[in-house]
């Protein structure tokens, strides 16, 4: 999945737009009980319900691609295959069939990691994808119906205490604490949308928080290969090069940033020559990131043997690595060095310019026009060597801020 066909369906989730024609569901308590069944005709619902409702569906295609929203692919053996049946069925079902629908909900109340009460909301669409023209002009004609389900889980939390007016007795007292249904935290869509069509082999995922995206989850509920999401796999290769380079080296924070800095330097260059052509943590780039550190072979060797577990066959984005706000704060750190240096160097040279006390006391500045250099002459006068410059009569002097005429000299 792109962001193009992720917008392309978020588009549509409008009053004139949406075509949902089902909308089922169900609320579990923190017990993991169901107390409520949801079997709606979405276009049917009340105003105030039909946007809400459109809302919290919004909310389950939104954030980063890669980061929030994954495509999952099916697991690799009869539990994929199973999975993978079982979803089309359901799809193709139109969220008409309690049976599957009781299965979906059992799979998530059992796998879906979460302490409190949450509402487990399902939408279905046939999407009529209109034919683009090469410049991206839509054609009336359909290319082909993308069927699908959406789902939605969201978290249902009590309203904080507080006091508020109640009109009916004209009063300040605690008001009613209602429970309130918030943004979704998980959802997923079957099948993924890709190139704007449907790919029955992957879903895509959804998750708020990019640190937890429930990897049993995953595998267990919806039968797919659990993956990371940028946050998380930045997380695993900096704890990868903290634990092996803190062996060997006392300076290891100043060195895993300058990695870093590499790692960004090599992604921008890429991106200049190669455009949208992702770059990977491969074995040659681990390597060409940790050259000229001072590491010894046997580190290096060490982080590409760890990564390669971690990984797999399927390393990274490079750009998924990178900790972009630890960069940036080193950067910061580096300008202002630089300037408290600059500011030092400033200062040290104004006082090798300043004149000492005791001479400036002896000394005499004066400062005249340049057309009265040529008639200024010095003479001894009693003994004293004295500077004459002769005054014209629309001509004034002043020492110190004050005339000649005037100044008590």
């Amino acid at each position: 999945m792109q962001k193009k066909d992720i917008l392309e369906l978020k588009r549509r989730l409008k009053k004139d737009g949406c075509t949902f024609t089902k909308m089922r569901g169900c609320y579990v308590d923190s017990q993991k009980n169901i107390v409520l069944h949801m079997n709606e005709t979405f276009l049917s619902l009340d105003e105030e319900e039909f946007y809400k409702y459109l809302e919290i569906a919004k909310k389950a295609l939104s954030g980063t691609i890669g980061n929030n929203l994954l495509e999952l692919s099916f697991l690799k053996d009869e539990e994929g295959t199973e999975a993978q049946k079982f979803f089309l069925g359901l799809r193709d079902s139109g969220l008409k069939s309690d049976g599957l629908l009781d299965v979906l909900y059992e799979r998530i109340i059992k796998e879906y990691d979460y302490a409190g009460n949450y509402l487990i909301l399902l939408f279905h669409d046939a999407y009529d994808v209109p034919l683009k023209t090469t410049d991206n002009n839509k054609l009336d004609e359909s290319e082909e119906v993308y069927e699908y389900i959406l789902c939605a889980i969201c978290p249902v939390e009590l309203t904080k205490a507080g006091l508020g007016y109640h009109k009916d007795k004209n009063v300040i007292a605690p008001r009613i604490r209602d429970w309130v249904v918030s943004v979704p935290e998980t959802g997923f869509l079957f099948p993924a949308f890709s190139d704007r069509s449907s790919d029955v082999n992957a879903m895509g995922y959804f998750v708020k928080d990019a640190k937890k995206a429930q990897p049993d989850f995953m595998r267990e509920a919806l039968g797919c290969e659990p993956k990371r999401t940028a946050a998380e796999e930045k997380k695993v290769f900096h704890s990868i090069l903290k634990e092996v380079i803190s062996a060997e080296a006392e300076d290891a924070k100043d060195i895993i940033l300058d990695i870093q800095q590499d790692l960004s330097d090599m992604v921008d260059e890429h991106k200049n020559v190669f455009e949208n052509e992702p770059v990977f943590l491969t074995s040659s780039s681990i390597r060409e990131v940790m050259a000229d550190k001072g590491l010894s072979e046997d580190v290096i060797a060490k982080v590409e043997e760890i990564c390669q577990e971690e990984f797999g066959d399927t390393p990274p984005l490079a750009e998924n690595l990178i900790d972009n706000k630890a960069l940036n704060a080193r950067a910061a750190q580096k300008k202002a060095e630089i300037l408290a240096l600059e500011v030092e160097s400033l200062k040290q040279q104004l006082e090798e310019k300043e004149i000492p006390a005791e001479a400036a006391e002896k000394e005499i500045i004066l400062t005249v026009s340049p057309e009265k250099l040529p008639v200024i002459k010095t003479e001894i006068i009693n003994g004293k060597k004295c500077i004459i410059i002769p005054l014209e009569d629309d001509e004034k002097a002043t020492i110190n801020g004050s005339e000649i005429e005037n100044a008590p000299f």
